[in-house]
């Protein structure tokens, strides 16, 4: 949570240099507080281990939230029961008509196929087109990742000579951007994919900012108008066990499948994986949530996109 302090007070100057975020008595007393609506786009085929990992992570910040979990109308999920969809899950015409303070775009087992042969691609388009004006900020997942990177800028995916497919090391960039506050030089993130966005096309965008980016794996984390849209290439949200389950997932199918990197000790699948990468990704959720939600969103969510 921000700290709160005489306006006046020396400190003040040292502390905003150092990027840490301070609230004076004036923006303290005259501010308003209530839940921040959180709506999550949730294409995952497990969608409970996709609810468990985000809500975990959510809930590490102090910040109350209530979450809406929302699945695509034009897709039929194999791997989530109709009961639990029909209990827990809305469609876009359910809240369409609604504000959300923050919206979660998950990735989707689908990079290998061309975006417009995606079965929810218009659905997906008309989400994000959407959240424009009715959504204050909008975290992009691994393919919803990519799909942004499309759907917004026209730049395309592209395949990869082999799956990347374990525990990468990123640099920041651009330490002075509050969503990598408190992030080390060097910190390492899981990444599970076929396809890229190539690296050098979302450089050369002029609207797009890179935060965080592996010489392996390529651009991590990036940004555009000031944080409403923020893209993550890698899944941060994953639980320690996630890339195992999909190693002996994809093993037990007969695919040609690598080892994950950097992830069992000695390379052996049969030690407990390490978990390397938790703090770093409490620490995204927390500053995605403080520092471009709750400081940006108006305390009437209904005035959101005015």
């Amino acid at each position: 949570m921000p700290i709160k302090i005489q306006s006046d007070l020396p400190a003040r100057e040292i502390l905003d240099k150092e990027n840490i975020f301070v609230m004076d008595e004036y923006r303290a007393l005259h501010q308003d507080i209530r839940p921040l609506k959180l709506l999550i786009l949730n294409n995952m085929p497990i969608k409970q281990d996709t609810e468990l990992q985000l809500l975990r992570i959510l809930s590490n910040s102090p910040l109350q939230a209530d979450v809406t979990f929302m699945n695509a109308s034009t897709h039929v999920s194999q791997n989530t029961s109709i009961n639990h969809l029909n209990r827990f899950y809305c469609t876009f015409d359910d809240v369409k008509h609604e504000k959300f303070d923050g919206l979660i775009i998950t990735g989707a087992p689908v990079e290998n196929i061309p975006f417009e042969e995606v079965d929810y691609w218009q659905e997906t388009c008309e989400i994000m087109d959407w959240a424009e004006h009715n959504v204050t900020s909008t975290l992009h997942i691994c393919w919803a990742a990519q799909a942004g990177y499309y759907h917004y800028y026209g730049i395309n995916k592209a395949d990869l000579p082999q799956k990347l497919f374990g525990v990468y090391e990123h640099r920041v960039m651009n330490r002075k951007t509050p969503l990598v506050r408190g992030f080390d030089d060097i910190f390492l993130a899981p990444h599970s994919r076929h396809t890229e966005t190539p690296a050098e096309a979302i450089h050369n965008c002029s609207d797009i900012t890179v935060l965080a980016e592996s010489e392996q794996a390529g651009v991590f984390l990036a940004m555009a108008e000031d944080g409403k849209k923020i893209f993550v290439s890698g899944h941060p949200e994953y639980d320690r066990y996630t890339l195992l389950n999909e190693y002996e997932r994809d093993k037990n199918k007969g695919l040609d499948i690598q080892l994950p990197f950097n992830y069992f000790p000695d390379n052996d699948p049969s030690k407990k994986p390490l978990l390397q990468w938790r703090s770093h990704s409490n620490n995204l959720y927390t500053n995605w949530l403080n520092y471009y939600v709750y400081q940006t969103t108006p305390y009437d969510v209904e005035s959101i996109g005015e």
